[in-house]
């Protein structure tokens, strides 16, 4: 059985745990050390069970955990070289990576023992952001923590997935309506900042599929979204392709601050 969940998903801190009795891995760690192990106790994790890391990108929210986890526990970190450069010399990760880097190339699976994973390229302001399709002993996951735009390799990975974690950052009229400045908003939303809950909406329709288990909602703004605001809005657009969520699928936000429910999926 593969068991997956959130750790912490925002601006505060974003981190992943996918894992069986044979492996398991981290997507991102973007909280402590000790913050991680406590975390994964909940559902009766170990650290140890723990086996690797894969990064998406550079910001803080997604590293600032990274080094002592990865200095603490020797965890081999999986990251482009072009990201890699950049965490050598990051205040969060620099020195502190020795002996646990692992280079990827965007659009080339890499593998560890029964997990194969690609990383590809999406639209985001970091040095440089992936995605993951990661193939878990059969169950096939695509996370996009962070984009700015949908682009069609976005969908084609989604479309091969049985769980999609999808980023629904922003309720349009409550960021133009609050008090981010406008550079900010701008920022948020120029294509290579944060997606939308229309334009995770609209993402959607364009991926679901018949064998879509799940989709996670992640990376809600705390300040221009809420959780209810961002499963109706996606609830319509599965409704509108005549497909009930909870129902024909499981649709879920995941909380920002606390660790998810457990959720599990039958692999090989």
């Amino acid at each position: 059985m593969v068991k997956f969940f959130s750790l912490s998903s925002g601006s505060n801190g974003n981190c992943y745990y996918i894992g069986n009795e044979e492996t398991g891995l981290l997507i991102d760690a973007g909280i402590g050390p000790r913050t991680i192990k406590k975390r994964l106790l909940e559902h009766g994790i170990s650290m140890d069970s723990v086996e690797f890391i894969l990064v998406t990108h550079d910001h803080i929210d997604h590293i600032k955990g990274l080094g002592m986890v990865a200095q603490k526990y020797s965890k081999p970190v999986y990251a482009t070289e072009k990201l890699h450069a950049s965490l050598d010399n990051h205040p969060c990760t620099r020195c502190r990576l020795s002996g646990c880097v692992r280079k990827t190339v965007a659009g080339q699976p890499s593998a560890y023992k029964g997990v194969v994973f690609t990383p590809f390229i999406v639209p985001h302001d970091a040095t440089e952001t992936v995605g993951y399709h990661i193939d878990f002993y059969g169950v096939k996951f695509t996370f996009l923590t962070d984009l700015g735009e949908v682009t069609d390799e976005v969908v084609s990975y989604c479309r091969q997935s049985n769980v999609v974690i999808f980023e629904s950052n922003y309720d349009l009229d409550m960021l133009l309506g609050g008090s981010y400045t406008p550079e900010l908003k701008v920022r948020i939303m120029q294509g290579r900042g944060h997606l939308s809950n229309g334009q995770a909406a609209s993402a959607v329709k364009r991926f679901w599929h018949k064998e879509l288990q799940y989709i996670f909602l992640c990376h809600l703004s705390e300040n221009n979204n809420t959780p209810a605001k961002a499963h109706t809005c996606i609830s319509k657009a599965l409704s509108s392709i005549g497909v009930l969520p909870d129902k024909d699928i499981g649709l879920v936000c995941l909380p920002r601050r606390r660790v998810s429910d457990l959720y599990v999926f039958e692999g090989r």
